[in-house]
């Protein structure tokens, strides 16, 4: 198991109820395959430096988590399938033990 940072950006204009509900569909694939959510920290929506695909704000979401490569591969493919999703960014913070 590696431990990881995700920043996710997510549509603004989703409220806290959908926000939340992605987050469980999201982090559910790296739940699946025995990993875990060890901290979530949700920055709230904020202006973007330029515009990204017409939008001006966007809902940051920082987690760190502990998963393994079939967890985490599957986790970044949903992001990329999800429209709500606007970026993501995966960084391994510790090597494998």
């Amino acid at each position: 198991m590696k431990k990881y940072e995700v920043m996710m950006i997510v549509n603004a204009s989703l409220d806290e109820a959908q926000v939340d509900a992605l987050e469980k569909r999201l982090f559910a694939s790296v739940t699946d395959n025995n990993g875990t959510i060890d901290k979530i920290d949700d920055w709230g929506v904020r202006d973007f430096a330029y515009e990204i695909d017409h939008m001006k704000k966007g809902h940051y979401i920082v987690v760190n988590l502990t998963a393994n490569n079939e967890g985490i591969e599957e986790f970044q493919r949903l992001c990329r399938i999800n429209n709500s999703v606007i970026r993501i960014m995966v960084v391994k913070t510790e090597s494998e033990k």
